[in-house]
């Protein structure tokens, strides 16, 4: 069974570190926050290193 994490608030400061950590360590990352653009950066940070992201 795979890791699942769901962090509030990912388009920025703790939120984003907390997803990209999280990401880094095997977990399946739910991300949601207020900025649509950022969270579609999010989202291909970390699956271009490898990880899986929703948003």
């Amino acid at each position: 069974m795979q890791k699942q994490a769901l962090i509030t608030g990912a388009t920025s400061g703790i939120g984003r570190a907390a997803a990209l950590r999280l990401a880094k360590e095997g977990y399946a990352v739910t991300a949601t926050g207020r900025r649509a653009d950022r969270l579609a950066a999010l989202r291909a940070e970390i699956e271009a290193a490898g990880g899986r992201c929703t948003t």
